[in-house]
């Protein structure tokens, strides 16, 4: 247990870097604002029921509920909430970050069906963007809103620069404010992301804006909080506390680590053109269906293959509170081995892991989930093959055959999926900076060798198995994967020459890879 936590703490650390980094919101500002939640959201009194919640959420005249805009299980929860608001009988009144105030006008309209979702979304300059945008995780909102007949007020407002967390919190403030003090005292359900709804935060702005002589009582429902969750996971109790009580007025629901929250902002943040979320309900029917449907489209012998094993794979996620631990009772790896599944977690890679029959998904995204699946299929067809050991030079070129083979099988899913092309390579070497730029220029000088042949290319391989050696062979395998799946469907590749590559065991590596390239390029 303490070494899967620590993992955990880890990988959420991690996660958090990664982030940061894509947000670059590192303002001393904004770290201030974050560091008053977490001291407050440190410790908790006691375990409650979601029922004990319910009771002080009818009890209350403004809830603010705190909200993880991209994990869909957050909209939903505080959905729950204003459903038990409803059993108080009194007016309920939904306010949402969701939508800026200046766009009230037509979120009315949307809610009273005057305008459709399409024109309400473009409106309010949120334009559905694809299967990982949030918007899907609203919609439900909207959708009771109409039918129970509840008014909605829109609360967030633009704003940028310093103090521009305060500014948001005093707009949003005002417009609740305004509704809370009505005569017949409706029950305001505030849904805000989760520093926000800190007491010293927007309930105070919201205090000093109802005016003398005016009272309402406030609760706060957190979700997940992270202090929260580690506590209950050293006492092994994740999983049986549905909630707890902080302190008088505060609770915080326990549904999804923070491990979960961090992925469903990332899987936002990176997702990938035609991609979508697998979701981790029957993850693993799902995974065993695309593994069937890569080896059917190989042929019988493949599939047969596929059919003999698929019901024993093991599908795992950062869900899991002990992956390794899964892992490691699924097969006999070494402590290096090991070491080298913890790296791919903590660099929130998938992997399959062939002597444990196992798929680790770092993402619910449809291309990795395929991509892995294809990986099984490719271990079905040539059996233990896949984890003999190689010289460094034979490792290398064995990797982007096999990153070929998962990018070309993830397309059978995903036709769609799109790879990073070699333009976009070059200006990821102009533009990057650090390790990808380190990645951008091996991979270029690789590409533009191998017209030379095997013996001036090689020379530009990366030789130290570290993250150059996985990215150049990764980026490399990709192209390979990309050029194997447009060649087919040009009929330029026959389906056999593709079966007799997933059955290849790679006894030369660097000869398959560049019989395949020359045959794209020549």
């Amino acid at each position: 247990m303490r070494t899967s936590l620590s993992l955990q703490q880890t990988l959420y650390r991690s996660q958090k870097a990664r982030i940061a980094r894509a947000v670059e919101n590192t303002s001393a500002a904004f770290r201030a604002y974050e560091a008053r939640y977490r001291r407050l959201t440190r410790s908790f009194e006691r375990a409650v029921r979601i029922a004990d919640v319910e009771d002080a959420v009818r009890a209350a005249d403004i809830v603010y509920v705190g909200d993880y805009h991209t994990l869909r299980s957050a909209q939903q929860s505080y959905l729950r909430l204003v459903e038990a608001a409803l059993a108080s009988r009194r007016r309920v009144v939904m306010a949402l970050e969701f939508v800026e105030g200046r766009h009230q006008s037509a979120l009315e309209s949307f809610v009273q069906g005057r305008i459709g979702e399409k024109t309400f979304l473009s409106r309010i300059g949120h334009p559905y963007t694809g299967a990982f945008d949030i918007w899907p995780n609203f919609r439900p909102l909207f959708e009771t809103a109409r039918a129970r007949g509840l008014p909605i007020i829109a609360i967030d407002s633009r704003a940028g620069g310093p103090g521009s967390l305060q500014r948001r919190d005093a707009y949003a403030a005002e417009r609740i404010a305004s509704i809370a003090r009505a005569e017949d005292r409706p029950l305001v359900m505030v849904l805000m992301g989760q520093y926000h709804v800190a007491p010293c935060h927007l309930p105070r702005a919201v205090a000093e804006r109802l005016g003398p002589g005016v009272q309402r009582r406030s609760l706060i429902v957190y979700q997940n909080c992270e202090s929260i969750w580690w506590e209950l996971s050293r006492r092994g109790r994740v999983g049986r506390v549905e909630a707890v009580r902080i302190r008088d007025g505060e609770y915080c629901l326990v549904h999804t680590s923070p491990l979960l929250c961090q992925q469903s902002f990332l899987d936002y943040l990176e997702a990938e053109s035609g991609d979508a979320p697998v979701g981790d309900d029957a993850l693993g029917d799902r995974f065993r269906q695309m593994a069937k449907l890569i080896g059917r489209f190989l042929g019988a012998d493949v599939a047969r293959a596929v059919d003999r094993v698929v019901q024993d794979v093991e599908v795992v996620t950062p869900a899991d509170p002990s992956p390794l631990e899964r892992v490691r009772a699924r097969g006999r790896l070494t402590r290096r081995e090991l070491e080298q599944i913890r790296r791919q977690i903590l660099s929130r890679e998938s992997y399959y892991i062939p002597r444990a029959r196992t798929a680790y998904l770092a993402s619910l995204a449809l291309n990795h989930a395929a991509e892995e699946a294809a990986h099984f299929v490719r271990h079905c067809a040539v059996g233990d093959g896949t984890d003999a050991p190689r010289r460094a030079s034979d490792a290398f070129y064995a990797r982007c055959v096999e990153e070929a083979l998962g990018f070309f099988g993830s397309r059978l899913v995903n036709p769609r999926r799109r790879c990073r092309t070699l333009g976009e390579w070059a200006e990821l070497f102009a533009r990057g900076r650090g390790e990808d730029r380190q990645i951008a220029a091996f991979l270029l000088a690789h590409k533009a060798a191998e017209s030379e042949g095997p013996e001036q290319a090689s020379k530009l391989v990366p030789l130290r198995r570290d993250r150059l050696f996985n990215g150049v062979s990764h980026g490399l395998g990709y192209l390979l994967g990309d050029a194997l799946h447009a060649a087919f469907e040009a009929r330029k590749v026959r389906r056999a020459e593709l079966r007799a590559l997933f059955q290849d065991p790679l006894e030369d590596p660097r000869a398959v890879y560049f019989a395949w390239t020359r045959r794209f390029t020549g």
